[in-house]
């Protein structure tokens, strides 16, 4: 995987104020405040800043948490793993592995047939719906 490097002030010319907080700086969005919450379609979300997949639509599942819970990656080459101690507890934070952002928190309690809850922040996420996906398919092959 291609791991993308770029300056703070890079970063902060790229992304929102509030994206930029989250993923670079470990923040968290207000739980019930993303649009891709209710987001039904099927499709492939990315990441915001590298466009790196992360989760699949068929992964996605309603916890009732606030955010956005998916209980499969992409693929086990999309995120990278971190203990995170803060808060006074032990979590295992979840990053994008291309651009190494903040994304959210992997837990132990989700649905089979994995047994995990990614809790990821929305407003990081890009969703393509699966329609668009077939299309640059596509064009790539003329």
């Amino acid at each position: 995987m291609l791991k993308i490097k770029r300056t703070e002030q890079e970063w902060k010319q790229l992304l929102t104020a509030e994206q930029y907080h989250i993923l670079r700086e470990k923040g968290t969005e207000v739980p019930n405040t993303c649009s891709i919450i209710k987001n039904k379609e099927k499709g492939v979300y990315t990441c915001i800043a590298c466009n790196n997949p992360l989760f699949k639509s068929s992964e996605k599942f309603e916890s009732h948490t606030g955010w956005p819970s998916f209980f499969e990656p992409y693929n086990q080459d999309s995120l990278e793993y971190k203990d995170d101690f803060t808060f006074g507890m032990k979590r295992t934070e979840v990053l994008c592995k291309s651009c190494g952002g903040h994304l959210g928190h992997v837990f132990d309690d989700g649905p089979p047939p994995t047994g995990k809850r990614y809790c990821i922040n929305g407003i990081i996420l890009k969703f393509t719906p699966v329609k668009l996906l077939h299309k640059k398919t596509i064009e790539k092959k003329k």
